[in-house]
């Protein structure tokens, strides 16, 4: 690892330290090349920072892409920056409390299942469904939390759990490099406490579905009745008609488990608000026979035949809704049973006489200790109607007792699971958990998403060796590569590493086309490669810039070239004969988005002739970042900027949603559209339907190595 220290100039030091809203270019090495980025110069000096850039030969080098947001289908990135490590979270057989009302354990949880995870509701926090967007694993070392009601956690040290007090660490310190807040005895994890196990579905609990279902809902007798003209008769039937065909396909089943086989049938029909009804049925004297065996009550009955008859008349009867889970009914053998099947797992409930007027008396069994022994009793029985296992909206308290006992060493390697999510965070094994905020392509580097991010940086230094490997594979399929996807190709590094340009080099030789987006002046220096190529159409460059602002741009970008030393470098390369285009990114209402025009302008003026733009995104830990940095330098635009960050995003600090994460939703968002594309028809840019398109067909593949193939790197 090669350590090179930063010397800079600001006005002041900590704006060096500070933005993550544009985290790419904000690198620098300690023999800086006398480069005119245009700041003024007349400011003092910042305090040195430290660089620290770490040479690795990668594996690999383009990356592939699929989102309908993103213009291009492959892409390079010259150097990794580093966020904030991998918080992995948990063992792979943490419960996740599933928007179904069920759980999954986390080494079973995939993109894009929906999960419970929380959200505010004024000065309340609350169980709202939210999508998980990402899962992974790695090794590492674990600890074992243990709270006094004999809930257990492992998890890894860098995992966050919310507390009585805020989010905290599994492990930290309280001065140093290291400090953080983290977990202490006494501290009180929010939640409902460690999730029930269900019950086996073996031949009992079946056996039990069956008896709470059928009686609570089914139709099952037998009529004589006369013909006139004909022989008298005995009619048989079963029927079971229900709007929730989760619960009629599980009775279905446990018949034909049994022996007994049925119709299907659409009992009503939808119209209006009323619900379609489908049906189940058997007519035979043998089935309805075989049934009335099935449902009799037992002489000795088992714990898993009192969960599923609880599951089968929680079904057919009971109800859950406003935090109040009952099972009425009028028949007092089905009050009875149900009343033991409570007190054999020891449920605390409430029995209410209720007497309508012309019907019969009713009982009705509530139960009774709030959300944490409602979901013990989903998870112990399993009923199997989701609809009736909502908690969605319920705030987020509990009388459990989730003091925490002790913090100790669980193993020194082990594999832990994480998960990102929509709302940042999920609910394991009854605790609220906070999910990982690292991105993709730094989820390995376990660094900090704050000065490890500015100052650490990992260079491909055999990029181009690599890129002429992958050029020269078979199946290779020439498509634009996009240099600046992830991170700025220009950071400050490139300047004595050269990695990029060795990139163009190689794009060059071959004629692969290659699109560059960078915020940084630098991207002069490689004319002489991008102008042939231009010429070829096989090379555009994409300048950022979102504002004019020197001050708001220094506080923003402070590493980055100064807006007009951009709109320098557009003419630069516009006059060299290279495809120019602005992007106005990222727009951040009432700070840089009254800029779109002006920017617009300017740039056109410098040779632009293609614009697009990108409403600002605060995914993951980046939004923690972004509220600190307009705390420390907007303060009184502070709470405007969010609050219309959220219209534009749904509510939300982040869309993460295919479609709309780019540009946003709603009406400002809109608004915001209609303002760019006039200004654009307006000065001439983007004349033609689409972008002009880069040449393909020119491409021609490198030699393969033979050598190569069988001893890989040297």
């Amino acid at each position: 690892m090669a350590l090179k220290t930063v010397s800079g100039k600001h006005a002041d030091p900590r704006k060096g330290r500070g933005a993550g809203v544009n985290p790419e270019g904000r690198f620098e090495k300690v023999e800086r090349e006398a480069f005119d980025d245009g700041w003024d110069r007349q400011e003092e000096d910042l305090p040195p920072l430290k660089t620290h850039i770490t040479e690795e030969r990668v594996k690999s080098i383009i990356s592939r892409n699929d989102s309908p947001d993103i213009p291009f289908t492959q892409s390079i990135n010259p150097y990794q920056g580093c966020e904030h490590g991998c918080v992995y979270c948990v063992a792979g057989d943490t419960p996740i409390l599933m928007a179904d009302g069920r759980t999954k354990p986390i080494a079973e949880i995939r993109a894009g299942d929906e999960i419970y995870g929380t959200g505010r509701n004024g000065w309340f926090r609350q169980y709202v469904k939210t999508r998980v967007l990402a899962h992974w694993s790695v090794i590492k070392p674990a600890y074992r939390i243990t709270l006094e009601d004999g809930t257990e956690l492992i998890a890894g040290s860098d995992h966050r759990f919310l507390t009585e007090r805020g989010w905290k660490y599994v492990t930290g310190r309280m001065a140093g490099r290291d400090r953080r807040p983290y977990l202490t005895t006494g501290n009180k994890l929010m939640g409902t406490g460690g999730f029930a196990r269900g019950v086996e579905h073996g031949p009992a609990y079946r056996l039990g579905y069956l008896c709470g279902m059928i009686r609570g809902d089914g139709l099952l007798a037998s009529y004589y009745y006369r013909r006139s003209g004909r022989t008298h008769g005995t009619q048989h039937q079963f029927r079971l008609a229900l709007c929730d065909a989760e619960a009629l396909f599980r009775t279905k089943e446990y018949l034909l488990q049994h022996g007994v086989a049925t119709h299907d049938l659409v009992f009503q029909r939808a119209a209006g608000e009323r619900r379609a009804m489908h049906a189940i049925r058997n007519h035979s004297l043998a089935s309805v026979e075989r049934i009335r065996i099935i449902i009799e009550w037992p002489c000795a009955p088992c714990r898993d035949w009192y969960a599923g008859f609880l599951a089968g008349i929680f079904d057919a009867e009971g109800s859950y809704s406003n935090g109040i889970l009952r099972i009425p009914n009028t028949d007092p053998d089905i009050v009875f049973w149900i009343r033991e099947g409570l007190d054999r797992f020891g449920f605390a409930y409430k029995t209410e006489n209720l007497r309508p007027e012309g019907r019969k008396p009713m009982q009705v069994i509530r139960i009774t200790g709030g959300l944490r022994e409602h979901l013990r009793f989903f998870h112990i029985v399993e009923p199997a109607i989701s609809r009736k296992l909502d908690i969605s909206g319920q705030a987020v308290k509990s009388g459990a007792r989730l003091q925490l006992l002790n913090v100790e060493p669980y193993s020194k390697g082990m594999r832990l699971y994480d998960i990102t999510t929509e709302t940042e965070d999920f609910i394991a094994n009854g605790v609220v958990s906070h999910n990982c905020y690292a991105r993709p392509s730094h989820a390995y580097r376990n660094l900090s998403p704050g000065i490890d991010f500015e100052t650490r940086i990992f260079a491909k230094v055999n990029a181009a060796e690599k890129l002429r490997e992958e050029l020269a594979k078979p199946g290779y399929r020439c498509e634009v590569i996009s240099l600046g996807a992830n991170t700025d190709p220009y950071q400050p590094a490139e300047r004595g590493l050269k990695i990029t340009r060795g990139i163009l080099e190689v794009c060059a030789e071959f004629n692969q086309p290659v699109g560059i987006v960078t915020k940084n002046a630098l991207v002069e220096r490689d004319i002489d490669l991008l102008a042939p190529m231009a010429r070829k159409n096989l090379a555009a460059v994409f300048i950022s810039c979102n504002n004019l602002d020197h001050d708001l741009a220094r506080r923003l970008e402070p590493r980055c070239s100064a807006p007009a030393r951009r709109l320098e470098a557009m003419k630069r390369v516009s006059d060299a004969g290279i495809p120019v285009g602005v992007l106005v990114a990222p727009v951040i209402p009432f700070l840089t988005d009254h800029q779109i025009e002006p920017v617009l302008e300017a740039a056109w003026q410098q040779g632009a002739r293609q614009a697009g733009y990108i409403l600002m995104r605060l995914p993951w830990e980046v939004k923690d970042l972004f509220r600190e940095w307009l705390e420390r330098n907007y303060p009184l635009k502070a709470k405007h900027v969010m609050s219309r960050v959220q219209a534009m995003r749904g509510g939300r600090d982040n869309d993460p949603n295919f479609g709309s994460r780019m540009k946003g939703e709603g009406e400002l968002a809109k608004l915001l559209a209609q303002r760019f594309h006039i200004a654009c028809e307006r000065l001439g840019y983007n004349a033609s339907e689409r972008y002009r398109e880069l040449d393909t067909t020119l491409f021609r593949a490198p030699a393969r190595s033979a050598q190569l193939s069988l001893f890989g790197d040297p």
